[in-house]
């Protein structure tokens, strides 16, 4: 299965030059202020994009999402695409995991404090994971800024160490957009956007196969 990721495109999807593939993801910051019509206006787009699966989750710009109830989110959600937040769905043999928290940052959206507060939606991931969806990098795993800090999640990196997903996709920290493949675990964050909010950073490609 081909997977192309993308993340943090802060309301300018219609920028972006798709590959071809059978699953998009996305890894939140759909939107530049959260706002219920850029949310609308993401999900039109995502609906349009000619993948056979189509799977994102929030981020701590997409306040509409983290604001809502379930039944206002259902009720703009086409019914191609899969919002995961703190749950999981398998497609093709592929397990796949979301969460849209990150440790503290500022005073946005699904904020969570550092150690057990964060710890209790990381403990939700279960075994057997295999793509393992996040808004905020784990700590150390291309999670640099521009500064120079690393401001990954710990429990999350302990979470990851524990059940080992495959895959690792987030994004969050738009500086550190790339790849990194670690104790058999490939790491991606998927930032399409600079510090400046400029579109570019190509998607990321990765193929998987269920062994």
């Amino acid at each position: 299965m081909k997977i192309v990721a993308i993340s943090d495109t802060h309301g300018l999807h219609d920028q972006l030059v798709l590959p071809d593939g059978d699953l998009l993801i996305h890894t939140g910051d759909i939107s530049k202020r959260g706002r219920r019509e850029e949310i609308v206006s993401f999900l039109e787009w995502f609906d349009q994009q000619p993948f056979p699966y189509k799977v994102f989750i929030a981020g701590n710009h997409d306040f509409y999402l983290e604001e809502a109830n379930e039944k206002q989110i259902a009720s703009l959600m086409p019914s191609g695409i899969s919002y995961l937040n703190d749950s999981g769905i398998e497609i093709d043999g592929c397990r796949i995991w979301g969460s849209p928290v990150q440790p503290w940052f500022h005073d946005w959206a699904f904020n969570r404090q550092r150690g057990d507060e964060i710890d209790r939606h990381w403990q939700l991931v279960p075994e057997g994971v295999d793509l393992l969806l996040t808004h905020g990098p784990p700590w150390g795993v291309l999670d640099r800024t521009f500064r120079g800090m690393h401001v990954g999640c710990e429990r999350l990196l302990d979470r990851i160490i524990n059940i080992r997903p495959g895959f690792v996709v987030f994004g969050h920290i738009h500086e550190a957009y790339g790849q990194l493949k670690k104790n058999n675990i490939h790491f991606i964050n998927a930032s399409v956007v600079n510090l400046r909010y400029q579109v570019v950073n190509p998607p990321v490609v990765f193929e998987f196969e269920d062994i």
